[in-house]
């Protein structure tokens, strides 16, 4: 779904929040199974620098500098980045959220981005559409990743 300034792509995963989250936080096996970002490096901790690439389909990557805004294990984890680490030119606040859904056996998982800054409206025709499906193919792949985890633990 994608708003003015904001895109959300939502999945239902046939894994308990903690599984999902499991995979979602193991940033070394990005490139195992994930089309949308790979590598990602850096701590985990609010404040902390990530560095990532982004590969939306059919556009250019894009490789990231920004800071961990939110570490909840096993419900959100989210980032601040900016164009070029100028403030107000073009941020985005990426957040990821698992919500546990029948009981605790299945999560909803939402990735969602809200972008802010004078560039915005220059940009949003040509960046965000990818972006969104880059969104979607990642939550499509965490799906099956985890799906996969669950099914190997039981």
């Amino acid at each position: 779904m994608m708003h003015r300034n904001e895109l959300r792509a939502e999945i239902e995963i046939d894994a308990d929040p903690e599984t999902v989250w499991s995979v979602l936080t193991d940033f070394r096996a990005y490139p195992e199974w994930n089309p949308f970002i790979d590598p990602i490096e850096g701590d985990q901790d609010v404040g902390a620098r990530l560095r990532l690439r982004i590969r939306p389909p059919d556009s250019r990557g894009m490789t990231l500098r920004p800071h961990v805004t939110a570490v909840e294990p096993g419900r959100a984890f989210g980032w601040l980045g900016r164009l070029g680490g100028v403030p107000h030119l073009f941020d985005g606040a990426h957040r990821f959220e698992l919500t546990p859904i029948d009981g605790g056996r299945r999560t909803r998982f939402v990735q969602s981005e809200r972008f802010r800054g004078i560039l915005v409206p220059f940009v949003r025709r040509g960046v965000l559409p990818p972006t969104l499906r880059g969104f979607e193919a990642m939550n499509r792949a965490l799906a099956d990743r985890a799906a996969a985890a669950k099914a190997s633990a039981a």
